[in-house]
């Protein structure tokens, strides 16, 4: 199974934003304790060196880990952090915004590409410049409605969604035509992160799993 069609199988991507690489790690492992596997370690363009520092966990995760994680970046904004994230064992990239020089880079190094977007015109955009999926951000703002309008003439393009995703959110979208979601903050929780209760977030990863099991369930029938 390729990453684009394991990204498609799972569903459901974690989005890690302002974790220590040490506790990075156990969260992974209680993701994984879930029989969730796909992270998303995001860039932070407030530190002086973002590269450094993501590149510093994506190695952390994959000497711990291997491949039972299915590694991305996000917040990618250069050319410059996909060639590092490449590097460091990412295996695809997730960016807010959808930059050809990003996307035709992430494409030649044989990743899959996950530009964001809001607009028809934007989606359309990244799709014709080489997306894999395109991420719809931010969903919650959009609504269910208007994702509903998106796949009557873009039925062609797989879209990822962020921004309220959560277990009641989920199979709403799913229902709606979006192909996979993403979230950090209802499972990554900082308090619980602090408190090293690695047990609560393997919880909340099952919850966001179980969603997607019974909506897969229940469109079966």
């Amino acid at each position: 199974m390729d990453v684009k069609e394991r990204i498609f199988k799972e569903k459901l991507v974690i989005i890690a934003r302002g974790i220590p690489a040490d506790k990075l790690v156990l969260c992974c492992e209680a993701m994984l304790n879930a029989d969730v596997c796909c992270l998303e370690s995001t860039f932070d363009h407030l530190l002086p060196d973002p590269i450094a520092d993501n590149t510093a966990k994506l190695k952390a995760i994959r000497k711990a880990l291997g491949d039972r994680i299915c590694l991305g970046v996000g917040t990618t904004l250069t050319v410059d952090e996909v060639r590092a994230a490449r590097d460091a064992g990412a295996e695809y990239v997730i960016s807010p915004n959808a930059n050809p020089a990003v996307i035709a880079e992430t494409k030649k190094l044989g990743m899959v590409s996950i530009p964001g977007t809001m607009t028809p015109t934007e989606i359309c955009a990244a799709w014709d410049a080489g997306a894999d999926i395109v991420k719809l951000f931010p969903a919650d703002d959009l609504g269910m409605h208007y994702i509903q309008n998106l796949k009557g003439p873009l039925p062609h393009i797989p879209l990822m969604a962020t921004g309220g995703v959560n277990p009641a959110t989920i199979p709403v979208m799913l229902s709606a035509g979006i192909s996979a979601v993403g979230t950090g903050v209802t499972v990554l929780k900082k308090e619980l992160i602090n408190a090293g209760d690695y047990q609560a977030i393997s919880d909340l990863a099952r919850l966001h799993r179980e969603a997607i099991r019974l909506w897969a369930k229940e469109k079966a029938q």
